[in-house]
């Protein structure tokens, strides 16, 4: 079959392989000039969108809309890819084989000799074996970790990290403790009005929350997704209760906005 064949054909057995020659034609010289012009820097944008909006099909358990953005994952796999194959760095066929080879390397209880029967001496397996692989054993100990991710996310799996060699807290009551230590001395910082303090224990008391969401098995960013649509909706249902009253947004006083808030509030406990 040719690649025009593979592209055009709806019955196509190898999507996958479609999907490839699909991205070589459109990079292809006569081929789509927003594809030609792409690079591994340009797309990132698009990268880190399509895993987001991947999460919220997920978080909605909206399973259409989960495979089509699963397949807008694929796309930007197959895209970089075939960025870095033009290059002459590595294909897609490179990457599908060092992911296999990972999890076969890093599954010896599966796949070798290695005996690991739950889930925790599973991820410690993991873990040892991965600082071994990118020779972290002579590095300190959270060296690397999860550098590039946003900072809630970092934060959460920093201190995941940390909690596999004992540094935890034995129960939330000590998180929650910690909390209220440090919303008291972010007062304090207030209160004495020093900037650099109030930035300081401002990042304390957020890496305090996160904690207190890890230990409540709660993905620190996509709590903040949900707090922002909840105020995004009860935005939206403020401002339609405020033109009701025939005001505006910029005409309502404060006294009006926090009135017609409280009033979405009870809306949407109904």
């Amino acid at each position: 079959m040719t690649d025009s064949e593979m592209i055009l054909s709806p019955a196509a057995s190898q999507q996958l392989d479609r999907l490839r020659a699909i991205m070589h034609r459109l990079r292809a010289p006569g081929g789509c000039p927003w594809d030609a012009e792409q690079t591994h820097q340009s797309l990132v944008p698009n990268l880190i969108e399509e895993a987001y909006e991947t999460v919220d099909a997920i978080q909605r358990s909206d399973y259409d809309h989960l495979r089509e953005e699963l397949g807008d994952l694929l796309l930007q796999v197959v895209f970089h890819s075939e960025i870095a194959e033009e290059a002459g760095l590595f294909n897609l066929d490179d990457v599908a084989r060092g992911i296999s080879e990972k999890l076969v390397r890093r599954h010896p209880h599966v796949f070798g000799e290695s005996n690991a029967s739950d889930t925790d001496s599973v991820l410690a397996q993991w873990d040892e074996i991965k600082r071994a692989e990118k020779g972290d054993e002579d590095q300190a100990y959270l060296h690397g970790v999860g550098k590039g991710l946003p900072a809630l996310l970092r934060a959460a799996k920093l201190q995941k990290k940390a909690s596999k060699v004992g540094f935890d807290w034995p129960t939330d009551t000590g998180v929650l403790a910690k909390i209220r230590e440090e919303l008291h001395e972010l007062q304090v910082a207030v209160d004495e009005q020093d900037p650099a303090a109030v930035s300081e224990e401002m990042g304390d008391l957020l890496f305090s929350i996160v904690n207190l969401a890890r230990f409540n098995q709660v993905d620190p960013e996509i709590l903040m997704a949900a707090a922002n649509t909840k105020f995004e909706s009860r935005f939206g249902l403020m401002e339609s209760i405020l033109k009701a009253q025939n005001l505006t947004l910029q005409a309502a006083t404060s006294e009006q906005m926090e009135d017609a808030w409280e009033e979405a509030k009870s809306r949407e406990s109904v």
